[in-house]
């Protein structure tokens, strides 16, 4: 998921991907230990192939546990374990802040969900594509720059490619994707805002748990007893290691020591990433016009980011 720098940083998934790293840009980082041997861009890269396998893996399970059921598991697992590392006070907020975080995480789990409904339906990289012109629509927004027309000129003839080049993609899934999209945009806006109400990842753990009390009705209600197979708690908990605490964490080490702006035009990667993983652990093929409207969509999300970037650079006087 390609996150546009529209916060002071702030990505998700921040994506998602994930998507949630800088939800918390003023916290202490983790600690480096071997992972920072990767370097930043090493980071970056490991975070975004963890999202995409996680997602590849989480369309895996859908015949086991359900759309519905695979993301409860996700947003479930993975608020426990962020409880549990950052330990989130609970008093001392006021009604504003608590509001701010609610909708977090009801932005949160309707990406999800939409995403994951997606998914079910259509091929990885596609959905992805079509969910990463969110992020890029407001990054488009808040730049103001006519040079933005451009990319967003390349996003559309890419979504064009993509609609002419897959003859039986799902419309449904197609229209899952995008609200994931426009759910993903908000999830930024909303992310932002947390992290400033509140200190380190807290925000993102407690935004995590309503997102996850939100949906674990609905997985029940759609998977019901699957939900307790070993097997399916076992690849349920993996996809949300994969898909949100690993990334999350190789994130934040990497945004220690990268310009926020590099480091949302490396998640402009995730469409060929999500293509990828989808070819190799699910043997989704891409067309040539597919990979040719992939590269329109991901080039578009890097030039805008990068023109939202040199506008900040220019704004500011030099001492």
């Amino acid at each position: 998921m390609s996150t546009p720098d529209t916060t002071a940083p702030n990505r998700q998934p921040v994506t998602p991907a994930a998507p949630a790293a800088l939800a918390a840009p003023d916290g202490p980082a983790p600690a480096p230990g071997r992972w920072a041997a990767l370097g930043p861009v090493g980071l970056v890269l490991a975070g975004g192939v963890s999202v995409q396998f996680g997602g590849a893996l989480a369309v895996a399970l859908m015949p086991r546990a359900g759309a519905l059921g695979v993301v409860a598991l996700r947003l479930l697992v993975a608020a426990v374990v962020l409880l549990v590392v950052c330990r989130p006070r609970l008093r001392g907020y006021s009604r504003a802040d608590w509001g701010t975080v609610v909708v977090f995480g009801v932005t949160m789990s309707a990406m999800n969900g939409l995403f994951y409904q997606s998914v079910d339906r259509i091929p990885l990289g596609t959905a992805v594509t079509l969910e990463v012109l969110g992020p890029l629509a407001l990054s488009v927004l808040v730049s103001r720059r006519a040079l933005n027309l451009v990319w967003a000129g390349l996003a559309l003839a890419g979504v064009f490619l993509l609609g002419g080049g897959v003859r039986d993609l799902d419309p449904l899934g197609a229209a899952f994707a995008l609200a994931a999209g426009a759910m993903w945009a908000a999830y930024i806006v909303f992310s932002g805002r947390t992290g400033r109400r509140f200190p380190q990842a807290d925000g993102l753990a407690l935004a995590m748990a309503v997102g996850a009390l939100l949906f674990l009705p609905l997985g029940v209600a759609e998977s019901g007893a699957k939900l307790l197979d070993p097997v399916t708690l076992g690849l349920g908990a993996a996809v949300a290691v994969l898909s949100s605490v690993l990334p999350y964490t190789l994130e934040l080490l990497a945004l220690r020591r990268m310009p926020a702006a590099t480091f949302a035009i490396m998640m402009s990667l995730d469409p060929a990433l999500a293509a990828t993983a989808g070819f190799l652990v699910l043997d989704q093929a891409l067309s040539a016009v597919e990979a040719a409207a992939i590269a329109l969509v991901v080039a578009a999300s890097m030039g805008a980011v990068r023109t939202r970037a040199g506008r900040v650079k220019t704004a500011v006087p030099e001492a």
